[in-house]
């Protein structure tokens, strides 16, 4: 039987039981949303690498832990993300170190070139995240921006076809796209395809000018911006 004097002790602690039950919903919300996050990230064949001002790892999904455990053109040293190209480092760094909304300028139009040991080709895009950096509580250990790292890959379905049905490339232009953007030069082209470095040098031109590319640099951009990021 629950006589007056419990049930004031039991209307007492009520609202306490229905705060600690509310608080513990909202962290079992929290770590679900977090956990699809993580998820979703990991569906990706992109590295994807949460970095902070000072360029420290916040979070890497699996594709960018699998970067990172081969040690070679992206390091974690020290808990910071680092490039093994020189240039391409200081780059990133000057664009993270950059305040506020500035990093969105700096990051514009900017994708870092990296390559592998062997030979192997990457690109790697900027996107600021600014709704992190004004946080003003321990926003030095927060993601400012993340980092988008995919392969280029010659005879990539994920954008070889895309590319060309979108600037309306013949077969031949599309697979000398594909070989500069994988090997990376007019003669070695010419090898890959057994073709002469004139034929190539045509093509090439012709690439050129229908998607407006004035470099071969520009053509990895290119099909870095075309490839997707879900394909494994």
């Amino acid at each position: 039987m629950v006589d007056e004097g419990m049930r004031r002790r039991i209307a007492l602690i009520v609202p306490h039981a229905h705060r600690a039950l509310m608080i513990n919903k909202a962290i079992d919300h929290k770590q679900s949303e977090a956990a699809t996050f993580a998820d979703t990230l990991d569906g990706l064949s992109a590295g994807i690498f949460l970095v902070d001002a000072g360029c420290r790892i916040v979070h890497t999904n699996a594709a960018g832990q699998d970067m990172l455990g081969e040690d070679d053109f992206l390091r974690s040293v020290g808990g910071q993300l680092v490039a093994r190209d020189l240039q391409a480092n200081r780059t990133l760094r000057e664009i993270l170190a950059a305040d506020g909304g500035d990093v969105a300028i700096a990051a514009k139009d900017v994708a870092l070139s990296l390559v592998a040991h062997d030979g192997g080709r990457f690109i790697a895009h900027v996107l600021p995240l600014m709704s992190l950096a004004r946080n003003g509580v321990g926003a030095a250990f927060k993601a400012v921006a993340a980092l988008f790292v995919r392969k280029v890959e010659l005879d990539s379905g994920s954008y070889g076809a895309s590319v060309a049905r979108a600037f309306g490339l013949t077969p031949a232009e599309q697979r000398v796209l594909l070989a500069i953007v994988e090997v990376g030069g007019v003669p070695e082209t010419a090898e890959t395809l057994g073709v002469a470095e004139t034929t190539v040098k045509t093509h090439l031109y012709r690439v050129f000018s229908k998607t407006g590319a004035g470099r071969q640099a520009d053509l990895v951009k290119l099909a870095a911006g075309f490839s997707n990021p879900l394909a494994s």
